[in-house]
């Protein structure tokens, strides 16, 4: 067992001896140390003494590490073990499969395999949109990663990246009824991708791009929504352009200007920049500079990244070539997709009258939200620990789930258009406020809205095959 515990909540397993330590003794070190006791249970106990598990969070991994040393030097307290709680629900990971039916005799055995199953796989041959009907795939979505940009930790590889697909599977479940496993390529070559998910395509009925690096990440997308008929999505970079845009329809009506009008700047050019630009361009706003490291991104100058020459001709119309300051000056929306403590507060104070600050970077943000919260009309960030968090899981669930109920060949701008919308439509006008402009993760009505919203533009747009009964 490492002496580290790599997280904010702990379970200790410790041996008290009664004669020579108090319990409270014990408590009163943890406290000290920064920790919080939240549970207590006896496993056993006797007349020397008793082994209790102690439930513990604490605000930093410092603290953790603290908590244990001082547990250790507390005499009459033997420390048996440690466990990471985050750690204990990872265990043989954090999703199974169950059968729909259980097989209890010989002619359930039949019906679900062989010989009966034949005449189903016959069904299927003879009209393949059968699959859609006899199959998971009506309702299965492959979530896949190369682990080569996995959250904030770049390039971890695929085993690695593992957690967070399963964890990706569980929220489609959990929030949609959208089955979905998680699938990590052992290769970052772009033509291996691509061949990998058209020949495993068959089995599903979407599929979920999710932390794979750019600028590659744009070519397998293209590639694979080219040559499949189901829906492939990558969340980094469209998940976040539409609840990026929800979010700025609300911060837009609280402020009281009209997005035709406002200028808006993007730091961060990568994946969601990219994306948060494109659903803003087609949205309505005239106005977008883009900046990146070497600063703004203008017609003048050529790239070796190809999507920053498509920026470049779509963005920036007045040749702005300065710095994020400098762009800063008069705009009404600032969107931050790049990196913690960037943005200062005298460029929140060159912006427009009321600016709309988005600061997503994380853990970090641009700018931390209390220097800016007496000048900034409406903030929002990455984090949850902060009012108005621009969070993923507002769409992908929602958004499969209309996709694989139409039974649509893609998704389309005007899909994600009308996510953002019915995200925003969730707050009401009397709710909306400069701390709520983005509803909860939790809100059941996210992903009712989403659907209905999403299925009318796949019908309206002429890429659903399906028509769900509700909408006939």
């Amino acid at each position: 067992m490492k002496n580290s515990i790599g997280g904010k909540s702990m379970i200790v397993r410790l041996e008290l001896q009664a004669e020579r330590v108090h319990f409270g003794q014990l408590i009163t070190v943890i406290t000290e140390n920064g920790g919080d006791v939240i549970a207590i249970d006896v496993i056993q106990t006797g007349p020397e003494g008793s082994v209790r598990d102690i439930t513990v969070t604490a605000a930093e991994q410092a603290h953790t590490d603290s908590i244990l040393r001082a547990i250790r030097e507390v005499p009459g307290v033997k420390l048996l073990h440690a466990s990471d709680r985050t750690f204990l629900l990872h265990l043989g990971g954090k999703i199974e499969m169950k059968p729909k039916v259980p097989i209890q005799n010989r002619d359930d055995l039949s019906r679900v395999y062989t010989p009966d199953v034949a005449r189903v796989c016959m069904a299927i041959h003879e009209h393949p949109e059968n699959a859609f009907k006899l199959t998971i795939k009506r309702n299965t979505v492959a979530v896949v990663s190369d682990g080569s940009a996995v959250l904030g930790l770049g390039n971890i590889g695929p085993e690695a990246a593992m957690p967070v697909m399963e964890g990706k599977a569980m929220l489609f479940k959990q929030f949609a009824e959208v089955d979905a496993f998680p699938i990590c390529l052992n290769t970052q070559d772009t033509d291996a991708i691509v061949e990998t998910i058209k020949h495993m395509a068959p089995a599903f009925g979407g599929i979920n791009l999710e932390d794979i690096s750019s600028p590659r990440c744009f070519e397998i997308e293209d590639r694979l929504r080219r040559e499949l008929d189901i829906p492939v999505f990558h969340d980094d970079q469209h998940g976040t352009a539409v609840v990026l845009y929800a979010g700025l329809i609300n911060a837009l009506r609280v402020v009281g200007k009209s997005i035709g009008q406002v200028k808006v700047v993007v730091c961060g050019i990568g994946a969601a920049g990219i994306a948060c630009t494109k659903i803003l361009l087609a949205a309505g706003v005239k106005e977008v500079i883009g900046i990146d490291r070497e600063g703004a991104i203008t017609a003048d100058r050529q790239y070796a990244n190809p999507m920053w020459d498509w920026y470049a001709r779509h963005t920036n119309p007045n040749r702005y070539d300065g710095s994020l300051s400098g762009a800063l000056a008069d705009a009404d929306v600032f969107i931050g997709l790049s990196a913690g403590g960037i943005l200062k507060r005298d460029d929140v104070l060159r912006m427009a009258e009321r600016p709309i600050v988005f600061v997503m970077a994380n853990p970090t943000p641009e700018i931390h939200p209390d220097e800016i919260e007496d000048i900034a009309a409406v903030i929002a960030t990455g984090r949850s620990d902060f009012p108005n968090q621009i969070n993923n899981v507002l769409c992908f669930p929602g958004m499969f789930r209309a996709a694989l109920d139409c039974q649509a060949s893609t998704i389309n701008e005007e899909m994600k258009l009308a996510a953002a919308q019915a995200i925003a439509s969730v707050i009401s006008d009397e709710e909306r406020n400069k701390h709520y402009v983005i509803p909860s993760v939790f809100n059941q009505e996210v992903v009712r809205r989403i659907r209905q919203a999403v299925i009318q533009a796949a019908l309206r747009t002429g890429v659903a095959r399906r028509t769900p009964r509700e909408f006939r």
